[in-house]
């Protein structure tokens, strides 16, 4: 027997906000939308999930999909399901998060016009204050070659700062903030924020991207090996040698 909901169901969404560290500032990847709603406006990667489709799977797909960035980890952040985040009906997005430390090449795809990476101190994270967005004018910064290059968008004044479609704004602001409670708390394995092998100045440097503020090397240092967070994977000779150590997570208990 068939049967049928008597109940109305909005339609689900995923969106991901994928961030990595660039020129000491923390960037966020974004796409410029190519079709309505907010066409020209810039939004996180993502769209509907396909019927019977895993969800973190629809999230990997529509990212490669729109910005050509495959084989990373995510993971999820939440719901977002407002009634008035987008103009075509009730949609609720499962939002997921990631890091990568190298910035991958991205390349539009599919209903994006440009793909980029954004300083997140560029971008307008505010919540509106009735729930509803608003539609925001097109961006002016998303050229015709930008979608060919790994591009980051223009930074912009404190007074002009950038719109992001559907409720993407608050979105990026959660993300953030749940990427520093991470590091935070020391809890960095969670995410790709640095690779397998590391030195502890490029764990600052990430966590100084992340934070925005700079950190005391001696001190930084002194407080991971304290909290006996990371091991050493270079013995004395290649220290000397290489003039530098690599180190790694230790296995979480």
């Amino acid at each position: 027997m068939t049967y049928s909901y008597r109940h109305a169901r909005p339609a689900l969404t995923v969106d991901v906000a994928l961030f990595t560290a660039r020129k000491d500032e923390l960037c966020v990847l974004l796409v410029q939308r190519k079709n309505d709603p907010f066409k020209g406006s810039f939004a996180l990667p993502g769209g509907f999930v396909e019927e019977n489709e895993p969800l973190e799977r629809a999230a990997l797909r529509e990212l490669r999909e729109e910005t050509n960035v495959s084989d990373i980890h995510i993971e999820q952040l939440g719901a977002f399901g407002d009634p008035g985040r987008d103009p075509r009906g009730h949609t609720v997005s499962i939002v997921y998060v990631g890091f990568v430390m190298a910035a991958p090449m991205v390349r539009a795809g599919d209903d994006a016009a440009s793909a980029v990476w954004q300083p997140v101190s560029s971008l307008l994270l505010e919540s509106k204050s009735n729930g509803t967005i608003k539609k925001t004018p097109a961006a002016k910064n998303g050229g015709k070659n930008s979608s060919a290059k790994n591009a980051v968008a223009p930074r912009r004044s404190r007074k002009a700062l950038l719109p992001l479609a559907f409720d993407h704004g608050p979105i990026v602001r959660r993300a953030r903030h749940h990427l520093e409670e991470l590091l935070l708390h020391f809890r960095g394995t969670r995410l790709d924020v640095v690779p397998e092998h590391f030195t502890l100045s490029e764990l600052q440097h990430v966590y100084e991207a992340v934070l925005g503020r700079p950190f005391n090397a001696k001190s930084f240092r002194a407080r991971l090996l304290a909290l006996d967070l990371v091991e050493s994977v270079t013995d004395e000779q290649e220290a000397r040698v290489q003039a530098k150590r690599l180190y790694r997570w230790r296995a979480q208990r």
